[in-house]
């Protein structure tokens, strides 16, 4: 069963990154030309009389098939992943059903995996950023991700422990207050970065991180919606989904 979950959760994905990649077109890829113009303007009155190097990869390329394959490639794992959690806690660790459950992963995944680490380390346009620090920000974004999925891993254990006790809804609010705070010691254990330079639109800075975070929302929800209703149809195709709100 797990290995026709995964089938479908990677479906769920590619549907997903079509969709995303749809809006990275429409609204992330001019926000990064932006970028790029202020990173040339900015070369070239650092270095008035240098010859402008060709691209090793040219931007069409970049803004076709290689954001097009880093998407997809993005939404297919992550879909996958999503139905191994699923396959996981479903009949376990919640009462819900498949669309249910699914819902509830989406929304914890895209606050965990996206919300979170986004707020400590926010994303930047490619022309943001001093390339000699590349490793230690990807480093600190991926503590920051670890810590994230730990303190919500943690949440939902709390939540299940608390639930006969306080009730669902009780139990929910605790388990999540203590994400919250779980969530703010980490944040402030961990150093700070700011590396935007002062002379770069805020505007357009706002705008490209909203596009971001635009595309993530559309992975996550494409994912969350899709994966359901496909998990629905098998589990009730196969009777496991009958079988397991009986047992419920």
């Amino acid at each position: 069963m797990t290995g026709h979950l995964l089938m479908r959760g990677m479906i769920a994905g590619l549907i997903a990154g079509l969709l995303a990649f749809g809006f990275a077109s429409v609204f992330g890829e001019p926000q990064v030309e932006l970028a790029i113009a202020f990173e040339e303007q900015m070369a070239a009155a650092e270095n008035p009389n240098a010859t402008a190097e060709p691209d090793v990869v040219s931007r069409e390329t970049q803004a076709g098939i290689g954001l097009f394959t880093g998407v997809m490639t993005y939404s297919v794992a992550m879909g996958g992943i999503f139905s191994l959690v699923f396959a996981g806690l479903y009949g376990r660790a919640s009462g819900l059903g498949p669309r249910g459950l699914s819902a509830v992963l989406g929304i914890a995944a895209f606050i965990a995996l996206v919300i979170v680490p986004d707020l400590k380390y926010a994303p930047n346009p490619p022309a943001v950023g001093n390339p000699e620090t590349i490793g230690v920000r990807t480093q600190l974004f991926f503590v920051m991700i670890a810590a994230s999925i730990f303190g919500m891993a943690l949440a939902f254990a709390v939540a299940k422990n608390l639930r006969e006790r306080f009730g669902a809804w009780n139990a929910a609010i605790l388990a999540g207050s203590a994400y919250i705070v779980f969530i703010a010691i980490v944040h402030g254990l961990l150093p700070a970065i700011n590396e935007v330079p002062e002379n770069f639109s805020a505007t357009n800075l706002y705008s490209f991180r909203l596009a971001t975070l635009g595309l993530q929302a559309t992975v996550w929800t494409g994912i969350a919606l899709v994966f359901g209703y496909l998990a629905e149809r098998l589990l009730s195709q196969t009777g496991n989904y009958r079988a397991l709100s009986a047992a419920r």
